[in-house]
């Protein structure tokens, strides 16, 4: 018998701007096995249990060390007993498959026989959806991958065990190999890899750091963003935490840590605690919240928001484990030059004479 099945999503984008719905890219069982169970190799047990799922992927995340029986990896080989306690996480695979490959640049920042780290620029979106079904992300390692057996498949998201938005800047790891997309998944759902994000907020913030908590979902208004349930009621739990780099008196530049990786988690956090992202459309960023209204203010801002026409967050730094090795990868990336040039400019703006007026 299966009980308690459960899938779940490790993503800061999450919803593109181009569609509202989300699929997962990587799921969760949990598998309470029978009393009257008779010994089975575990691959055969599980390939029995879970639809739609081969043999060779069960295998595949064994040998990653993805199935745990009573807490404890196992073998493929493993012979399953009564009332034994199954874990496994699974990458993936969608469905769709009428993808092309196209020879779009990308901004490699290291790559090897496992996987590869990519440098990702603001306005592309990271895997296709209604509406955007060629210049993303996985059209560009459909091209550049294209002899991999992973890439061969006709997957719409061959690699991916995370993503950001289409108007977030920075790094994305993207496995090459079923091994490495077991590995890579495993330690996203598990919270073992470290991203930071850099990002510009409205306002001055009252401390120098902090933890924002709260569930995140689907808006109840607008199905097009997220909301926060403080209570939990609705979403999934969320965590970030957050410090001040900089401070200009009408915004603030924070360095955001992930704990989890919900849909707009960042975006949807720092509205709720009323310094929602500069610039950021969705979640009302892309007004004067902060400072007096004089003509030559209003013309500052309007100039930040030409500068950097996005939400002001880039995905900085990456760490976590070689699939293959063991050993600890860690990677930064430079701020781009919209973001750059944004903060720049707020950094020589004369604040103190609005804060007066505030």
């Amino acid at each position: 018998m299966m009980s308690n099945r459960t899938t779940t999503v490790e993503s800061d984008d999450e919803l593109d701007d181009s569609s509202t719905e989300q699929s997962d890219l990587y799921e969760h069982f949990r598998i309470e096995v029978d009393k009257g169970q008779t010994p089975t190799r575990i691959d055969k047990f599980l390939t029995d249990k879970i639809r739609n799922v081969s043999r060779n992927r069960i295998q595949g995340a064994a040998d990653a060390g993805n199935i745990l029986v009573n807490g404890k990896t196992v073998k493929s080989s493993y012979k399953v007993k009564p009332l034994d306690t199954i874990s496994i996480v699974l990458a993936y695979p969608p469905r769709d498959s009428d993808i092309k490959p196209e020879n779009i640049p990308l901004d490699l920042v290291y790559e090897d026989e496992a996987l590869l780290v990519v440098n990702k620029p603001a306005g592309m979106v990271v895997h296709p959806a209604h509406g955007n079904f060629s210049g993303t992300l996985v059209n560009a390692l459909l091209y550049h991958l294209r002899d991999v057996p992973l890439f061969k498949s006709g997957e719409v998201r061959p690699g991916l065990v995370h993503r950001i938005d289409r108007n977030t800047s920075g790094l994305l790891v993207i496995a090459k190999t079923e091994l490495a997309m077991n590995h890579l998944a495993r330690q996203f759902f598990e919270h073992t890899t470290d991203r930071l994000y850099l990002a510009l907020v409205w306002g001055d913030m009252e401390t120098y750091s902090g933890t924002i908590t709260g569930h995140i979902g689907r808006s109840l208004r607008d199905r097009k963003k997220m909301q926060v349930f403080p209570n939990g009621e609705q979403g999934k739990h969320a965590i970030t935490h957050w410090h001040i780099v900089e401070r200009y008196g009408l915004t603030s530049l924070i360095e955001c840590k992930l704990e989890t990786g919900r849909t707009h988690q960042i975006r949807a956090h720092m509205e709720f605690i009323k310094h929602p992202l500069f610039n950021d459309e969705v979640y009302g960023g892309n007004k004067i919240l902060k400072g007096n209204q004089t003509s030559k203010y209003k013309q500052f801002v309007e100039n930040c928001f030409e500068v950097c026409p996005r939400h002001a967050l880039h995905a900085k730094t990456l760490s976590f484990s070689h699939p293959v090795t063991g050993k600890r990868m860690d990677f930064d990336s430079p701020i781009p030059t919209d973001m750059q040039e944004l903060i720049e400019k707020w950094r020589k703006y004369p604040t103190v004479w609005d804060i007066e007026k505030i």
